[in-house]
């Protein structure tokens, strides 16, 4: 991606009063409400989240462009004035986003594993969380920085099969980095976190939570879990 884009994850619980309703009218209420999201962004793709996590029912993933000085603050806005109006049966718990940049890492202006928002189709699974470095990573040298990621580099470009989306949140969210993964196997993408865990750049890892992994559903899936 040559344009930086804004990414934002959005997560939402239904409420007591959602479950109140009988099953049309949820399915109605559900349908709206993401109808009104998917019309406030470029694109957006939506998952479902329970039983995975019971804190959430739905993930929504939201993109647009960030290249304008004011591109951010609309779409901060678009996306509040979709939502707000739901919030007596949808309430949002979470929310974590970023925006894109090339990587310092990485040669390559664009990796063949790099997950493109815009594309017309998704694969099962969309796995995100937060993440922060030590203080104590960013005063190493960047040569040192380097000959970690490559190692980070070298064991993701053994799994081709999950591409990732890394946005960035300095200054603008708690966390410095949203990192999301895409893949159609789970386990397998259990296998890559693992290898992971064992380099040595995981000694200087803060904060790499809460995991969220979503299941991807139409609108009409969607409906039809709460009918």
């Amino acid at each position: 991606m040559e344009n930086r884009i804004i990414t934002h994850y959005a997560l939402f619980r239904f409420n007591h009063h959602f479950w109140s309703l009988n099953s049309d009218k949820r399915a109605e209420v559900l349908g709206d409400f993401c109808n009104a999201v998917k019309n406030a962004s470029k694109k957006v793709w939506f998952y479902q989240v329970y039983p995975t996590n019971v804190n959430y029912d739905i993930l929504v993933w939201s993109n647009d462009d960030a290249e304008e000085n004011n591109a951010i603050a609309s779409f901060m806005e678009r996306n509040a004035k979709a939502t707000n109006k739901f919030r007596a049966y949808i309430n949002p718990v979470e929310s974590f986003w970023g925006v894109t940049k090339p990587s310092v890492y990485s040669k390559a202006k664009k990796s063949a594993q790099e997950l493109d928002p815009f594309v017309d189709e998704r694969l099962p699974y969309f796995i995100i969380y937060p993440f922060s470095k030590t203080t104590e990573w960013y005063l190493k040298t960047r040569e040192d920085r380097q000959e970690m990621m490559n190692e980070h580099i070298r064991i993701g470009k053994t799994y081709r099969e999950i591409t990732q989306l890394l946005l960035y949140s300095f200054g603008m969210q708690d966390q410095e980095f949203v990192v999301a993964y895409e893949t159609e196997n789970l386990p397998q993408f259990s296998d890559l976190v693992y290898e992971l865990r064992s380099t040595e750049a995981r000694l200087f890892t803060l904060r790499d939570t809460p995991i969220i992994t979503g299941t991807f559903k139409s609108i009409a899936q969607l409906q039809d879990l709460v009918n």
